[in-house]
């Protein structure tokens, strides 16, 4: 039997390989922060945050100075999502496998990967406050192409009045193909092309309202609404560790085993940082 890649299987280049495409492309890893994330690899599943409390500024009336207590918050950042990934390699495939095989497997287990790594980020839409939050569960938006600009300049409009932009943040939201097509149709909307002198997050089709679009088809309708996010990079931090990939043989088959451990938390450590806009499924 001709020796095969998969007889020189070593796991460690694996994971770095895994690892290195896990950076890229993911729709919801450019629209967080990741600023805690050594502390998590340094010190296990959990972080304890500080935030630091606000500063007041008083007028200088007399030459008596009151100092105000500042009191910080805390919070815990949890790598509390546990994925794993097993397939199954048949000794009669192993004849005819090549470096580009590999490749594919890897690449099918990133696509996986960000699936729910997406769904799980954009389901923190349940952080957004009220005030920052565009139509109502009982009554969604109707987007069309007359009305989706000005419902996502509310959605902007709402970022600003919470101070959530500022100068050099650049503000995003997330959208699926659904309500794309109505976008692309829309006289407002400044497509990539029209701004290629600046730097645009990977995948964004352009900018509405300020607002960098990422389209996602992992934004999905949940009870016939849709929950389109908006933010910045402050809002949640994000934490991850691909923890290990290794092969074993199959006792029970001329096979080998393949499996990876993927572990993940994220926080939403602003939530003033976060828009939404609750938009009907049949938009």
């Amino acid at each position: 039997m001709a020796e095969s890649t998969y007889s020189a299987f070593i796991p460690e280049i694996w994971s770095q390989k895994l690892n290195q495409m896990l950076e890229k492309n993911c729709v919801m890893l450019q629209c967080v922060n990741r600023n805690w994330e050594g502390d998590i690899k340094n010190q296990g599943d959990t972080v304890k945050i500080i935030t630091p409390a606000e500063v007041s500024v008083s007028t200088l009336t007399s030459d008596n100075i009151t100092y105000s207590s500042l009191t910080p918050t805390s919070l815990d950042l949890v790598i509390d999502q546990k994925k794993f990934f097993a397939f199954k390699i048949d000794d009669v495939a192993k004849v005819q496998s090549n470096t580009d095989i590999m490749e594919a497997h890897l690449n099918n287990a990133k696509k996986a990967i960000e699936e729910v790594q997406d769904s799980y980020l954009l389901g923190l839409h349940t952080d957004v406050p009220e005030e920052n939050t565009v139509g109502t569960e009982e009554l969604p938006i109707t987007l069309d192409k007359s009305t989706i600009y000005e419902n996502f300049v509310k959605l902007s409009l709402a970022l600003k009045n919470s101070n959530a932009v500022h100068a050099g943040v650049r503000p995003w939201v997330i959208i699926n193909p659904n309500i794309e097509a109505y976008l692309l149709q829309s006289p407002e909307f400044i497509s990539a092309y029209n701004v290629a002198d600046e730097t645009l997050r990977e995948g964004s089709i352009g900018r509405i309202a300020g607002m960098d679009v990422l389209v996602s088809t992992n934004l999905v309708d949940v009870s016939e609404k849709y929950y389109v996010l908006a933010g910045t990079n402050e809002a949640i931090t994000f934490a991850s560790q691909l923890s290990k990939i290794e092969s074993l043989r199959d006792k029970d088959s001329f096979s080998d085993l393949v499996r990876g451990l993927y572990l993940y938390g994220a926080k939403t450590v602003q939530p003033n940082a976060l828009a939404k806009m609750i938009i009907t499924a049949g938009a």
